[in-house]
Formats: C-alpha cells, sequence, structure tokens
C-alpha cells in the first residue's frame, strides 16, 4: 500500500526540483524528506528520482506517482468539501470566473439558474485561469469560466489534469486607438504598424502576447500604461497615453474619444471555456449551470438537464 505522505513529498519534490527546496516548502528537514523518498523507492523495488549534484529529476515510475498523487490530493480536497457541505443548510454551487467574460456571459444565466434552482446558494469568485483552474481541481470550485490565447488548451485532456473543458466561444482582439489617431480610419491593421506606438496594457496575458509579436516583427514594446481591467485601459487610451489590445466583449459600451480597428488575419483571439471537475461523482447543479452557460455563449436552446435533490 503506498504511503499519501511519501507521495505527497514525492509531489514536492517534483514541483521544486531538489530535497532542499521541498523540504524548506513542506517545513521538514531535507533528510527526513530523502529518508521517505528512499523508503517509498524500497517499497516499489525501483527509483523514482535520480540524484545529482544539480539537483533531482523523476523517473517514468516518478511521474507516475506524481500524477497518481495529484488526483489522490484532489480526491481527499473534494472529500473535505463535501463533507464540509454536509451540514449546511442549503446546496451551495461555487463558479470562479474571470472579470470581462463574467461581465459578458454570467448576469442571465445566472438570473435564469437562480430561477430554476431557488434551493442553491450560489457563491461567484473573481479569478484568472491560473487561479480559478486549480481551485476546480481541488474542489474549492464546483466550475470555472476561464479562457486562453491562441496555443494549447489550458487544460490537459483526460484524467492527467482532473479537469475537462468544454469550449464556449471566440473573442477576437481588436486595437483601440485615440480618435484622431492617423490610423483611426482604418478597416483593418497590422499590429507592427504600430510599432512606434506606446502601449497601455488591460491584462498581464496581454503583455505576453504584445511581446512576443514585436519580438517577432522586430521592434521593441513601448509600455505605457499597465492596468489590470481594460475598460480603463480604453480610458487611458481617450486620453492620448497611448493604444491597446482589447477583446471584443470588453469593447461594449463604447468609449468616447477612441476608435476600434480589427486586427488583420490572422486575428489574434481569446478562446472562452467551463472547466469542470473529471466525472468522478454526480454533479448535477454544476452541469445544470454548464448547460446553461454553453446555451447562452453559443446562442442556442438548452436542453433539459434534471438535477435529483440536493447534492453537497
Amino acid at each position: 500500500m503506498l504511503d499519501v505522505r511519501r507521495l505527497t513529498m514525492l509531489q514536492a519534490v517534483a514541483e521544486h526540483g531538489s530535497f532542499n527546496r521541498a523540504a524548506t516548502a513542506l517545513l521538514l528537514t531535507p533528510s527526513a524528506v530523502s529518508q521517505q523518498i528512499a523508503a517509498l523507492e524500497r517499497g516499489l523495488g525501483t527509483t523514482v528520482v535520480e540524484r545529482s549534484t544539480r539537483g533531482v529529476r523523476l523517473t517514468e515510475a516518478g511521474r507516475l506517482l506524481v500524477d497518481a498523487a495529484v488526483a489522490v490530493g484532489a480526491e481527499l480536497r473534494h472529500a473535505e468539501q463535501r463533507i464540509a457541505r454536509l451540514g449546511a443548510d442549503r446546496p451551495r454551487l461555487t463558479l470562479a470566473t474571470f472579470t470581462s467574460g463574467g461581465r459578458h456571459l454570467l448576469p442571465p444565466v445566472l438570473a435564469r439558474f437562480a430561477a430554476a434552482h431557488p434551493e442553491v446558494e450560489l457563491r461567484i469568485v473573481e479569478r484568472e485561469p491560473e487561479d480559478s483552474l486549480p481551485m476546480v481541481r481541488d474542489g474549492s470550485a464546483d466550475l470555472a469560466l476561464a479562457y486562453h490565447f491562441d496555443g494549447p488548451l489550458p487544460v490537459v485532456p483526460g484524467d492527467r489534469s482532473g479537469l475537462e473543458w468544454t469550449p464556449l466561444m471566440t473573442d477576437p482582439l481588436s486595437v483601440v486607438l485615440p480618435e484622431h489617431h492617423s490610423l483611426a480610419g482604418r478597416d483593418g491593421l497590422d499590429l507592427s504598424e504600430l510599432a512606434e506606438d506606446p502601449w497601455v496594457l488591460g491584462c498581464a496575458k496581454t503583455e505576453a502576447f504584445l511581446r512576443r509579436h514585436a519580438l517577432m516583427a522586430g521592434f521593441e514594446l513601448r509600455v505605457a500604461g499597465s492596468t489590470t481591467d481594460y475598460f480603463f485601459a480604453r480610458a487611458l487610451v481617450a486620453a492620448g497615453v497611448g493604444v491597446s489590445l482589447v477583446p471584443q466583449v470588453a469593447l461594449d459600451p463604447p468609449q468616447p474619444g477612441t476608435r476600434v480597428v480589427p486586427v488583420t488575419p490572422p486575428r489574434p483571439a481569446r478562446h472562452f471555456g467551463l472547466a469542470l471537475p473529471c466525472r468522478r461523482r454526480p454533479r448535477p447543479y454544476a452541469d445544470a449551470l454548464a448547460v446553461l452557460l454553453h446555451a447562452h455563449a453559443t446562442g442556442t436552446a438548452p436542453g433539459p438537464v434534471r438535477v435529483s435533490g440536493p447534492t453537497p
């Protein structure tokens, strides 16, 4: 029988890359961590880490065990969450969402869900995907409205991630210019045409995308303003601070003093989706909300979702 505590230690070693750093994170001594990993290896009859002066590296057996440790840890946290809910007077549903997507999609959906399921206590928390997806994995959120830019999905398909990803909609990006900018009358433009302009950032992920594009186009990105709110970024553009790259859902209502110009193809975009835990147990309320969100995002009629009694 594998020792869950030793699996947790192996997971920490994998995350931190050394016994010393793992021990610091676990509030243990390096020798204690090393001894427990050695005991794990003796019990298995194989090595799980390769040790060197540069740190440690997982073997194939070690990687399999870390995957198991992630799954076991998620199951235990889910159990804790469910036990905590057993004593609640009402079933609770926690949704994690990012700001602009939640503002665009959630109000009518949540109103419809609340009308259909008045017995459920809704809890909404605002989180970026790097924080909301771990919340779904560990059971502190039942589902997450999240996004990713062009590229790989934010979750690994299958049991390794512990999550299911359902695409919802594509949110194309446009350039927002001051209304008197020389390019404000264009029907489309390439980002390289703004190489000389200062930029106002609406989120850190937009900055990462812009810096990659600038590097490929051969110019250096000049940042004149940095915010965590696209609406504030658009106000700064109107004030003449710079130009900005803003997703479609954050362009309503229009900002006086600005002009919106689409980026020429291939047009960059964000992709919205729902993250739910892989089906280890019934999740009727989360599924019901997911059906409503998908229907609203895609403009389709939601199918019936039967909920048989409260599920903690």
